[in-house]
């Protein structure tokens, strides 16, 4: 049986034996059954500081410049120039060294002693490698692929780097080959093995990261303002990185970066478009966040130009942001999992940021179950229920089986 009134009101739940009630700061959802699951409804994907990246394409759709969509989303900053050098980890290679394809004009530099070797080629030569060897040094071994054998070159009381060619081959653990501009240098970070390190100019770096962070048939005032966030967000990261061996990592967890093999015309356009361009706060490059999309509102955060704002760009008629609304669903063990109270009895969001359609991003949600109470951040519950956003709501209890009941969908939570 289900009792329901319009939004806002008080909503019963009878499922079972259970009833459970709402309240205006958040509606409190019936146990699910084992079999059931919780429809989760929300808003934007990513953190929501600084720039969403479709609001900026909708930004451009509508025809402004790359300077003020720029100003829109890290108010208050000025523009400033960049250059240099950056140096990027390379996740993806786990191989034990650096292991490159054999070119002409290959050279391998000492970076203890500075002194530079030009490889030998030959027919037999496939592959070249710098691997541990001793304590702190390395060896570099030649690979003979007729023959499947490793030859010891030369050995080294530090690390070294493949230079030389305008692009270099990475061989990866699966075999497959992936081209970058610049250097490859070894460093011994931590384990048994070589981490990969790709040193190269901050221009020719962002020419892999901007047609990974967006899409290359944006409009060119969205790519500009990519680059210009993405180079902020770069030497930001390279001002920080101290005495570690690398700035920058090439994932998510810092920004994609695909190298050679990523680059495109429309965004190396861009790129040179916005040549050297940062943006700065007191003097200083900023911290430039970015997501996918900010579902209509950015986030504030601790610095002056992270603020809370809403955003007309992000679901701007013609930008086709996928990612404005959506709807996922968790099972009963997901969320008894995520949450850590046993079977749940209620749960409710207690508190959203009021800025953005249905109450905004949330703040905080309470979880009672049988073995007690919680209250998380609205992050902590994106990170464990891996949501797109900390902008949801618990939209009811759906079944996943003929015959459970339905339940019933409350609203915005």
């Amino acid at each position: 049986m289900r009792f329901s009134t319009r939004r806002g009101a008080i909503v019963a739940v009878l499922l079972g034996s259970t009833v459970l009630s709402a309240t205006a700061q958040g509606y409190a959802v019936a146990p699910p059954e084992p079999e059931a699951a919780q429809t989760i409804t929300g808003r934007g994907f990513g953190h929501g500081r600084g720039m969403s990246q479709y609001g900026a394409q909708g930004a451009a759709i509508a025809g402004r410049s790359a300077k003020s969509i720029l100003d829109f989303y890290y108010p208050g900053t000025t523009v400033g120039k960049a250059s240099g050098a950056i140096r990027i980890r390379i996740s993806a290679d786990t191989t034990d060294g650096v292991r490159v394809v054999a070119a002409n004009k290959l050279r391998l530099r000492d970076l203890k002693t500075g002194k530079v070797f030009t490889l030998p080629t030959a027919s037999t030569r496939a592959q070249w490698s710098i691997d541990p060897y001793g304590e702190r040094g390395a060896k570099v071994s030649s690979y003979n692929a007729k023959a499947k054998k490793w030859t010891l070159w030369k050995t080294l009381t530090g690390m070294a780097q493949f230079e030389g060619p305008t692009v270099i081959s990475l061989v990866l653990p699966s075999g497959a080959v992936v081209r970058y501009r610049g250097v490859l240098r070894s460093a011994d970070l931590s384990g048994a093995h070589f981490d990969t390190v790709n040193v190269l100019s901050l221009e020719l770096y962002l020419r892999g990261v901007v047609p990974r962070e967006a899409l290359t048939s944006w409009r060119p005032a969205a790519l500009q303002v990519q680059s210009v966030a993405a180079r902020t967000y770069s030497v930001y990261h390279r001002n920080r990185a101290a005495k570690r061996a690398y700035d920058l990592c090439d994932t998510t967890s810092c920004q994609v970066y695909g190298g050679y093999n990523s680059e495109k015309s429309q965004t190396n356009a861009a790129i040179a478009a916005t040549a050297g361009q940062i943006r700065l706060y007191r003097s200083k490059p900023i911290m430039a966040e970015f997501s996918s999309s900010n579902g209509g509102a950015t986030a504030d955060g601790d610095a002056a130009y992270q603020v809370l704002k809403l955003d007309g760009w992000d679901a701007y008629p013609g930008n086709k942001n996928p990612n404005v609304t959506w709807r996922v669903t968790r099972t009963s063990a997901q969320l008894q999992a995520a949450f850590g109270v046993g079977s749940l009895r209620s749960l409710r969001v207690v508190r959203r940021t009021k800025v953005g359609p249905s109450g905004g991003r949330v703040l905080s949600v309470e979880a009672i179950g049988s073995k007690g109470k919680v209250v998380l951040t609205g992050d902590q519950v994106r990170s464990r229920l891996g949501l797109r956003s900390a902008w949801f709501a618990f939209a009811g209890v759906q079944p996943t089986s003929v015959g459970m009941p339905t339940g019933s969908q409350l609203g915005s939570g």
